[in-house]
């Protein structure tokens, strides 16, 4: 391929509304162009990217067994309703009605279609094991729409789905998901982690996300440095290790100091409170305020904590867990925003993080505007608190599996797999026969991988100031050769030459034939970052080699061109070697 006859409009400056460094960088690279807020063109380099990103999906899926499909992205509300997911799925279902007043949505995801698509195929457990998957748009009207293709409203994802006859063979469909997904990221050069998840609005019993890591990465992993435990931050559990303050269950009765009320004139905040008071956030006990279900629930956390409303919402089973409205907390505690405490607050349900047992003496809110509580001492002075592990694990925490220090590095989730069991089977009554003939519910998973976020995801871990650098099995061409004097009947019959002969290889090739100065075609280059470079000059036939650079560390070599077969192939096992790959 050659770039004058390519589409790359490439630009010197990115629009002001790209956040993140994928979204600039695919913008000025002509990968993508918005078309409205979280939805794009993705131009031919973007796409060319994306369909080798997919392609290496579809190998893996197949050569574990997967068969691929395709469904509709429009879906009927009728279906939705039968899972339940209609009314709690939230506004990011992107609801209508045809012309005859018929309720339908624009897929976010395929649970529901292809549950109704099996139970009315699949009769028998013979029939079984059986997983499908397709490749396909999907859309969910996200709040705020950011970060070009990381968090688009519309994008391309490869979503899988498995029917088991019993949880032993749900387990081997999910491990077998899981070791497919670990090959495809390796293929693709990506330095990832597999971590522990919450299923979210997916359901299911147990999941897993594969993350890659990158400093711009919009979650937080928990991994130890010691041995391989990994959680998202929203799942990892806390190890306790402190002791139970004095008035609890196995301490002294001996009491601590009494409590003393203080006042603190316009200190709303832990910062403020503590700064005041001349005490470490950590000295402080937070009463945080949540309306769960429609019930109110306070939960108490130290000062410098933070409380992790999954582990809140999964602990008691909710459906719905929203922060309390400045109304409402006044309503309950008698004073403004900034002062509630656990002494005699009234709320259906009071919830306590284990770590405030570990100390006699806290600063907590008075439920009185402008005043503060020292010496509060839980056990002794809180009545039925109930004692979970409800915060998010941090930094130097301990490991929950081998006692090790966690650190919290940033990733980007790519991909995604449940478990889900019967949730859509008995909610949309999809049964098989089982051996002794009765009907048994499928036990399912569901597997995902964003591939349009996967793309994004890897621009965002392998870049530097002069563009992106691309990993070669998801590059848009694997060879970029610089023409640098199209006007010579040599070089254009030595750039053509290369050209063909590394297309032999069964490599993609772009040459850059552009009457343009050499500074621009090196700038192009480096921004749209094909991995392996080649420079044809007038120079260099004169001393019959071809320069090589490559994108990943910019180390550059001399190819003869009278050896240049030999010679290209073994750089590029050198290129590629650096990516692992």
């Amino acid at each position: 391929m050659y770039w004058s006859r390519f589409y790359i409009p490439t630009l010197k400056e990115a629009p002001a509304d790209a956040e993140v460094i994928s979204h600039n960088l695919m913008i000025r690279a002509g990968m993508i162009r918005k078309l409205t807020a979280g939805v794009y063109n993705y131009l031919p380099l973007g796409l060319r990217s994306i369909n080798k990103a997919a392609e290496i999906v579809r190998q893996e899926m197949n050569r574990a067994g997967a068969v691929e499909m395709s469904m509709p992205m429009v879906q009927p509300g009728d279906l939705w309703l039968e899972s339940g997911r209609w009314q709690h799925y939230g506004k990011e279902l992107l609801r209508f009605k045809d012309r005859h007043e018929r309720d339908y949505c624009l897929g976010p995801t395929h649970e529901e279609v292809i549950t109704g698509l099996i139970r009315g195929e699949l009769r028998s457990y013979r029939q079984l094991p059986v997983n499908l998957y397709q490749i396909q748009t999907k859309f969910r009207d996200e709040i705020r729409p950011r970060f070009g293709l990381m968090r688009g409203r519309e994008f391309i994802m490869k979503d899988a789905y498995s029917f088991d006859k019993d949880d032993e063979g749900a387990d081997k469909s999910y491990w077998n998901m899981f070791h497919a997904y670990d090959r495809v990221f390796s293929r693709m050069g990506l330095r990832f982690k597999a971590v522990s998840a919450d299923s979210g609005s997916i359901g299911g019993s147990f999941s897993h996300e594969f993350m890659v890591l990158a400093a711009t990465g919009e979650d937080s992993i928990a991994a130890c440095r010691t041995c391989d435990f990994a959680a998202n931050i929203e799942r990892a559990p806390v190890k306790y290790q402190g002791k139970p303050a004095a008035g609890g269950k196995d301490a002294p009765l001996a009491p601590p100091a009494p409590i003393e009320e203080v006042r603190t004139p316009g200190t709303h905040s832990v910062a403020e409170v503590a700064a005041f008071l001349n005490v470490r956030a950590q000295d402080l006990v937070k009463t945080i305020l949540f309306v769960v279900d429609g019930q109110s629930v306070a939960v108490l956390v130290r000062g410098d904590r933070e409380v992790n409303d999954i582990k809140l919402k999964n602990y008691l089973k909710a459906q719905e867990v929203e922060f309390m409205e400045p109304e409402m907390v006044k309503a309950v505690t008698g004073a403004e925003v900034g002062y509630a405490g656990p002494v005699g607050l009234k709320v259906d349900k009071l919830l306590a993080d284990p770590e405030v047992l570990e100390r006699d003496a806290w600063v907590t809110g008075a439920n009185k505007t402008d005043h503060h509580l020292k010496n509060v001492n839980i056990p002794r002075d809180v009545k039925n608190v109930d004692v979970q592990d409800l915060r998010n694990i941090d930094e130097g925490d301990v490991c929950p599996q081998c006692g090790g220090a966690i650190d919290l590095p940033r990733g980007i989730e790519v991909g995604h797999v449940f478990k889900l069991g019967t949730k859509y089977s008995e909610a949309m009554n999809a049964k098989f026969l089982d051996a002794d003939g009765q009907e048994k519910f499928f036990i399912m998973g569901c597997y995902g991988i964003g591939v349009t976020r996967v793309v994004a995801a890897s621009i965002e871990q392998n870049h530097d100031d002069k563009g992106i650098i691309f990993s070669p099995p998801i590059a848009p061409f694997e060879v970029l050769i610089f023409n640098l004097d199209p006007k010579n009947a040599d070089v254009n019959a030595e750039a053509g030459r290369l050209h063909d002969f590394i297309e032999s290889l069964g490599l993609d090739v772009l040459v850059d034939d552009r009457d343009e100065r050499p500074g621009v075609k090196f700038n192009d280059g480096d921004l749209v970052g094909m991995p392996m470079q080649l420079i044809v000059s007038r120079k260099g036939l004169e001393k019959r080699i071809v320069e090589a650079k490559d994108r990943r560390n910019g180390e550059r070599a001399e190819l003869p061109l009278d050896d240049f077969a030999d010679a290209f192939v073994q750089w590029k096992a050198k290129v590629y070697a650096g990516w692992n790959i």
